[in-house]
């Protein structure tokens, strides 16, 4: 706390001392800039910390002004998926791949915990515009809802689509030569079931999320399969099991049902050719999401089981995410072996043409995709255990508070003996009406200061811009994500001003958590 006690006195000081204390330039000073912080997806967006006494129009200091050594802690950006952000920029968030036949491993990215908080108790200012909804995830062309939840279709797959065709379409015309370029056609139809039943891999995912009150942002289906942008990590190791089997489990259902309506159709026959393909398909993809490292679902399952024996979620990261680097060197040098070798069931070929190249590239796109996403599963770890020391109340700037009518240049000089780095405009009670922005106390010039009104330079205050001051970690970057801002009023649960909160001072913290180490 201040020295002041929380009396709720504003403490005088220099303008060099104040700079010397906060490591940081005054409101007005034209060096101070406002940063932007990454938006989300980020997600998936501003000031010091002030408590206005009541209708007193006081402002009492801050903690972020009075930490030890007299610096401040940087702050992280708005925003993070699950198997995701980070947010800040978009933080965290979970992501479940489901790969294709050949390429399916999914990414893993985790995106902020989505939380609403409602506005603190108290005296409550002039309420501004309704908050706007947050903006939806693109990602490609909107499918439809199932569950409440969008699926999008990226433009990725009508590449990978036409892909399939071209490939299963030559199959055809060894198989049923007789089909002619209709084969296409057929091999179209191949691709497009192929692809419904990566999402029904999806939705099992998304339907386990739900059932345990974890927010889906989004699915998408892409280039290698599909993903489910998860904005919450599982509570426990078992979820965390059970959210990550889902997916293959109903991959081979899937084989199962496909397997079953084989045997009622003719062999050689077009349904009884789309039949096979789907089972097989269907199995690769499970059996593929099964592989024990991340960011696979048999990574997340190893992960669970890891976390399970140890009680440590980052020691299951850790152990699942090498394993997947290991896992991904095994495809690089493996798979193209076993396919000249005849291992996978066709004939050995000789190490050379075109047949080879194409392995070698479909080994190595699978190899970097699984060792890429490995490693954001261990950054994304390393960014969730550094997340709680991301705390508004730390994090606010020291403000003051200033009538709508208060002249720019008398504003900034009550700032300044009361070594505070932001402006609150109130009314008469002490209610806050609105933010000075920082930005725009820079652009107006020295000399037009005194015949500028603080109101002209504000921002209207909406529910969505008060923050708890007793917000932290990805609650705090949620609720800043859910309604972007270069300023948030920060309060206590009384509703009493404690100061204001910058993102670009969110943004600096959050950047400094992901570089230290864990």
């Amino acid at each position: 706390m201040d020295e002041s006690g929380g009396s709720g006195q504003p403490r005088s000081g220099t303008d060099e001392a104040d700079e010397r204390r906060t490591g940081q330039p005054r409101p007005g000073d034209p060096a101070t800039t406002t940063a932007r912080p990454p938006s989300d997806q980020q997600p998936h967006d501003a000031g010091p910390p002030a408590e206005a006494g009541g209708a007193t129009g006081q402002a009492r200091p801050g903690p972020a002004d009075d930490q030890a050594g007299g610096e401040r802690t940087p702050a992280p950006p708005t925003g993070t998926r699950h198997h995701p952000a980070p947010a800040p920029a978009d933080p965290p968030t979970d992501s479940h791949a489901t790969e294709q036949p050949h390429a399916t491993p999914r990414t893993e990215a985790h995106r902020s915990e989505a939380h609403s908080t409602p506005p603190p108790g108290g005296k409550q200012g002039r309420k501004g515009p309704a908050p706007k909804r947050p903006k939806e995830p693109g990602g490609g062309l909107l499918m439809g809802r199932p569950f409440g939840v969008p699926v999008y279709v990226a433009p990725s797959w009508f590449l990978v689509a036409a892909l399939i065709t071209w490939v299963f379409g030559g199959q055809l015309d060894r198989v049923l030569p007789e089909l002619g370029m209709a084969r296409y056609l057929v091999s179209l139809f191949f691709a497009v079931a192929f692809y419904a039943s990566v999402l029904v891999h999806e939705l099992a995912h998304t339907v386990a999320a739900l059932r345990f009150k974890l927010p889906v942002r989004r699915i998408q289906l892409q280039f290698f399969g599909g993903v489910s942008e998860i904005e919450k990590e599982t509570e426990t190791p078992g979820r965390e099991f059970v959210l990550a089997f889902v997916g293959p489990l109903l991959s081979l259902i899937l084989g199962g049902v496909f397997y079953l309506a084989l045997q009622t159709v003719e062999p050689g026959t077009v349904p009884g050719v789309l039949l096979g393909g789907l089972m097989i398909s269907n199995l690769i993809v499970a059996a593929f999401n099964l592989l024990p490292g991340l960011p696979l679902d048999g990574g997340r399952m190893l992960r669970a089981v890891v976390w399970k024996i140890t009680g440590k979620p980052m020691s299951g990261t850790i152990a699942a995410a090498w394993v997947g680097r290991a896992l991904a060197i095994s495809v690089l040098i493996g798979l193209p072996l076993l396919t000249h070798s005849g291992s996978l069931g066709t004939d050995a070929q000789d190490i050379g043409g075109m047949d080879t190249v194409m392995d070698a590239l479909l080994a190595a796109i699978l190899a970097a995709i699984i060792w890429t996403g490995a490693g954001n599963s261990l950054r994304v770890a390393r960014l969730r255990e550094h997340l709680p020391d991301l705390r508004a109340r730390a994090l606010t700037r020291r403000a003051v508070p200033v009538e709508t009518h208060t002249p720019l240049s008398e504003a900034l000089r009550r700032a300044n003996e009361a070594g505070a780095r932001a402006l609150v405009v109130v009314d008469a009670d002490g209610d806050p009406l609105s933010l000075v922005r920082e930005a725009a106390i820079v652009g107006v010039p020295e000399h037009r200061r005194p015949w500028v009104a603080v109101s002209g330079l504000a921002q209207d205050l909406t529910d969505g811009m008060r923050v708890s001051a007793e917000l932290a970690g990805e609650d705090l970057l949620e609720v800043l994500r859910a309604t972007p801002a270069t300023e948030y009023l920060v309060v206590e649960d009384s509703g009493e001003i404690y100061g204001v909160l910058s993102a670009a001072d969110v943004e600096k913290a959050f950047v400094k958590a992901m570089a230290r180490p864990s």
